[in-house]
């Protein structure tokens, strides 16, 4: 008995493992019967075998890995300057809340706006530069930004709040020891959902933007000449590259923010 226990301990370790491969085996195997019927037409949707040897072609040094990293620097920069100037105003801003009472319709205002509705305002005062993308795309997700480090600052857990000042804590060592600390996981929570905002805004800037480089480049070029294997490895790296960029803040937030929810 003790045998057969210890036999079948590992393999719900690795059901867990294999779950996550589920969606796309799935997903490419509807895709490949979707052609096969001739559902689709080939010159509109390629076989999923094409279009995987083009995406690995492509990023193993072809045009589509020149793009992918253009595409990848753009939306860091954007972030980077997102989470500099986020995540400090948003947690002074939720340190007082009249502060943050005061400039609440302007945040939730441009953060409901859909930052593609801005490009023309861009345009305008940035031209068709790189900077216009990074530019628009640092907007979008330093609104985000702000808006989850200061609830964060807002909500945090009254209980330790009430127990620092019955300790005798100042306020400046109530928002520094405890007000700061509770902030950061919201924050993290802020940064990821704005790194995603960033590549999303990027890749449309580079499709509508004059832009001669980039995943969204790529993928409206290959569209207006119907090469579609091309099209579809554009905009598979798009997604591939959105994954990578969630798990590593997710990592990074697992391993920074270790004390969340206890």
């Amino acid at each position: 008995m003790p045998t057969a226990s210890t036999d079948a301990a590992p393999k719900p370790l690795l059901l867990d493992r294999v779950l996550p491969f589920i969606g796309p085996i799935v997903l490419f195997i509807v895709w490949d019967l979707v052609v096969r019927a001739g559902l689709i037409k080939t010159i509109l949707l390629p076989s999923p075998k094409d279009a995987l040897v083009t995406l690995i072609v492509g990023l193993a040094g072809g045009s589509l890995l020149q793009d992918f990293l253009i595409t990848c620097g753009r939306t860091l920069e954007a972030f980077l300057i997102a989470a500099v100037i986020g995540m400090p105003l948003g947690i002074l801003l939720g340190s007082n809340q009249r502060a943050y009472r005061s400039v609440e319709f302007l945040v939730d205002f441009f953060r409901s706006t859909p930052s593609s509705a801005l490009i023309p305002l861009f345009l305008l005062i940035f031209g068709t530069s790189d900077i216009n993308k990074v530019a628009i795309a640092a907007f979008g997700a330093v609104l985000i930004v702000i808006f989850n480090s200061a609830y964060g600052v807002m909500n945090a857990r009254k209980q330790r709040v009430m127990a620092a000042r019955v300790m005798g804590a100042s306020r400046w060592r109530i928002f520094r020891d405890v007000l700061l600390w509770e902030s950061l996981q919201p924050s993290f929570v802020g940064l990821r959902s704005a790194v995603s905002m960033a590549l999303v805004i990027v890749i449309v800037a580079e499709m509508f933007i004059g832009s001669e480089s980039g995943l969204g480049h790529a993928i409206i070029d290959a569209q207006q000449v119907l090469n579609v294997k091309t099209m579809y490895a554009a905009i598979l790296s798009a997604g591939l590259l959105g994954y990578v960029l969630n798990i590593v803040f997710l990592l990074l937030e697992r391993r920074v923010v270790h004390w969340s929810g206890r």
